[in-house]
């Protein structure tokens, strides 16, 4: 009877000793004896058992549904509906990170600053429960709630419009900033109106003066802000805060 070691199953197999161990260890593939020394030795039908479990890993399926396939408690076409339907849900959810990582993109390049609700879209649930806590203690949930309401609305072509607009502002302001023109002075308050408006449509309602103050100070304290307007120029981010809280003072 033809018998193969641990170590020649990991060669032929292109797999691990450390694999081969595990699915022992769970009962999907134990071998047909133990030798001296607990030395494993494998024969034909735990081979071929082995080709079948990698087969049905090579389509995704867990190890959990492999054993049951093997084992005959779950017919190898049920367990790829199932697949399929866990592949649908995991499709989304990259879908909406795919999302995500472009709207951050965009943001690192100088475009809309990401609305807090955008932060975790797609995201692992862990890290996405730790941006809506990080989101709903920055804004409030109402504010969340309105602004998630408001983006789910926009067609594709207002939201593909929103960089391009805060672009606008930002470089307005930027060169009154270079011109040395007060964050304060009618000129750049007059741009800061813009970008209050702006805000205000994004958010599903205008933020009040603690808010958008608030928002100021995200852009020069996190640094996920703050770099994105220092892009603009050095030092664009704390000018365009000052003129955000003047506007607040004057105006909210």
């Amino acid at each position: 009877m033809d018998v193969w070691t641990t170590a020649e199953v990991a060669r032929l197999a292109g797999v691990s000793a450390r694999t081969l161990r595990h699915y022992d260890a769970i009962g999907l593939l134990e071998p047909a004896s133990h030798g001296h020394g607990g030395l494993r030795r494998y024969g034909r039908p735990e081979l071929l058992r082995l080709q079948q479990i990698l087969l049905l890993k090579r389509l995704g399926l867990r190890l959990d549904v492999i054993a049951e396939i093997l084992e005959g408690d779950l017919e190898p076409v049920d367990a790829l509906k199932r697949h399929a339907a866990e592949l649908d849900t995991e499709r989304s959810r990259l879908d909406r990170l795919a999302a995500t990582v472009a709207a951050t993109i965009r943001q690192l390049e100088g475009g809309q600053p990401m609305a807090p609700e955008t932060w975790f879209g797609g995201l692992d649930p862990a890290t996405e429960a730790q941006y809506r806590d990080e989101a709903r203690r920055r804004w409030g949930q109402a504010v969340v709630e309105r602004a998630w309401s408001t983006l789910q609305d926009l067609t594709p072509e207002e939201r593909r419009a929103i960089p391009e607009a805060f672009n606008d502002i930002n470089t307005r302001l930027n060169a009154l900033r270079e011109a040395g023109a007060p964050a304060d002075g009618p000129a750049a308050q007059a741009v800061t109106a813009d970008h209050y408006r702006l805000i205000a449509v994004h958010w599903g309602d205008g933020p009040n003066a603690e808010a958008y103050r608030g928002l100021g100070a995200l852009y020069t304290d996190d640094p996920r802000f703050k770099d994105t307007y220092d892009q603009v120029a050095d030092g664009f981010a704390a000018y365009m805060r000052a003129a955000m809280d003047a506007y607040a003072d004057a105006n909210l």
